[in-house]
């Protein structure tokens, strides 16, 4: 990948893509994240993630079949991401769901506001959001054990670099800052989320959430098989 400027920018076509391999990468993950979940939660998170991204993915078929949310051009970048926060906000339980679902909706107001194609500058306002409106609802800040420990530092990362880098770089970029946030979670004491019941149970374990958001950046690039395809650099 290349952080060279370009007129490369998202199409509706990309983002289909990008939630499609995300949904596979989920199922493909779900044991990981679930064992996970049950040494510091309470073990739904891999199953709600997997049942709301198979929503998801039925969302899809019916925006490529000309189904979808009539406020909104169907054919835009922003259109998928749209379809996956009605999923995660209506129908996905638990206390990520939701908050997925707000990530989800920032970044498609991001995009659909952006120049067309929206690009890297529309990306890193999005996320930015996304993160603002999680640690508003989830009153959870960096530290805490918690996807913010992820999605901060991609948030960060993407407003790095240049508004017109390559899609695909900065999404990469943001994979990696997320992974990294993901993995310093790991000797945390929770303080938020079902995790904080736990108290010290939870350490040496990282936050499944926080992985969840470097696993959907990463999969902007490629599906991935395990945690351990999780890019470092």
């Amino acid at each position: 990948m290349s952080d060279q400027p370009g007129p490369k920018g998202l199409t509706h076509a990309t983002v289909m893509d990008w939630l499609t391999r995300f949904a596979a990468t989920v199922r493909s993950v779900e044991p990981e994240l679930t064992a996970l979940d049950q040494k510091a939660g309470d073990g739904d998170f891999g199953g709600n993630l997997v049942t709301g991204m198979d929503g998801v993915r039925r969302a899809l078929d019916a925006l490529a079949a000309g189904a979808g949310n009539g406020e909104r051009n169907q054919r835009g970048p922003d259109a998928p991401l749209d379809a996956a926060a009605r999923v995660f906000l209506d129908d996905v339980g638990g206390t990520s769901g939701p908050l997925f679902g707000l990530l989800f909706q920032e970044l498609a107001d991001a995009l659909g506001m952006a120049a067309d194609p929206p690009g890297t500058a529309a990306l890193a306002l999005g996320t930015a959001a996304g993160a603002a409106a999680i640690q508003r609802v989830g009153e959870a800040e960096v530290g805490d054990k918690t996807m913010v420990d992820a999605l901060v530092p991609a948030a960060r990362a993407l407003a790095s670099c240049e508004p017109t880098a390559d899609p695909a770089y900065a999404l990469h970029v943001a994979a990696v800052a997320a992974h990294r946030g993901a993995r310093s979670t790991t000797d945390l004491r929770a303080r938020r989320g079902r995790a904080s019941y736990t108290g010290d149970h939870a350490r040496g374990v990282p936050d499944p959430g926080a992985l969840a958001v470097a696993l959907l950046f990463a999969s902007a690039h490629t599906e991935l098989t395990s945690l351990d395809r999780l890019p470092v650099s």
